[in-house]
């Protein structure tokens, strides 16, 4: 009898540690165990997001904004955002840059091999991890692929980052745990006009002097071959129009077809 009571505890016993287990794990994914601020981290970094992120840097200049989906917005978690399509001014290439801030939990929730399949996209190129040489010497952790539809190829890189820090990282919620605000990036290009060659070198172009020049504005830090950061001068720039990146064009102002990120 005894044996048997003992026996029958043992599965409620075994239900309640794995009950904590799970709690633990998820206060330590989302930052509930810290002790910190979260959402005044998250709204600090968001306020920084939109108000400074860069306008010019290296060849490329800001063409315009591009209209984004609150629902999208909602669903990616993102408490601030832009979006922005820039041109260079030598090869007259254009790319959108899409930028959200918000939890390392809710940053690393969608990737573009998710969302975009359901916006009419197959997967052409397989998302992969390579490495791209920033213009301050530092290197900067990526993931790229492409996604195509009739009449369309779009090439994207997306990154993520924390304390100026790009990285790639392979569980995202796990990694990035116990950050309260990360910046998640992505580039996009429309490369259906353009070589298999062209493109990457254009986005490895574009985020070599975007990134850095991010860390500067938005930061406030600058980098160099050490990778130490020293404080920067920043300059507070106007608030944009806050609007997610749906797509990129290489030929006319308005961006080509794409699905909205997340």
């Amino acid at each position: 009898m005894k044996t048997s009571f003992v026996s029958g505890l043992w599965p409620i016993v075994g239900g309640f540690v794995l009950v904590i287990a799970v709690t633990a794990t998820q206060g330590f994914l989302t930052d509930r165990w810290s002790g910190r601020n979260v959402a005044a981290d998250l709204e600090r970094s968001s306020e920084l997001l939109e108000s400074r992120f860069p306008s010019r840097f290296g060849t490329w200049t800001f063409a315009q904004d591009i209209p984004s989906d609150p629902k999208q917005l909602a669903r990616a978690g993102a408490v601030g955002h832009v979006s922005k399509l820039y041109q260079d001014s030598q090869t007259r290439a254009k790319i959108s840059a899409f930028v959200v801030c918000a939890t390392p939990h809710d940053a690393s929730g969608h990737t573009p091999d998710r969302c975009y399949p359901g916006a009419g996209f197959e997967i052409a190129e397989t998302e992969h991890r390579q490495s791209v040489v920033l213009s301050d010497g530092r290197t900067a952790e990526v993931f790229t692929g492409t996604f195509r539809k009739p009449g369309q190829t779009l090439r994207i890189y997306w990154t993520y980052g924390v304390d100026g820090r790009w990285i790639a990282p392979q569980i995202a919620r796990i990694e990035l745990a116990g950050t309260t605000a990360v910046y998640k990036l992505y580039a996009i290009i429309d490369e259906t006009q353009l070589s298999s060659s062209q493109a990457p070198q254009v986005c490895n172009n574009f985020l070599a002097a975007l990134l850095p020049e991010f860390d500067r504005a938005v930061l406030g830090k600058q980098f160099g071959n050490t990778g130490i950061s020293t404080d920067a001068t920043v300059e507070s720039a106007p608030t944009p129009n806050s609007n997610p990146v749906q797509q990129s064009s290489k030929s006319d102002d308005r961006p080509a077809g794409a699905a909205t990120k997340e």
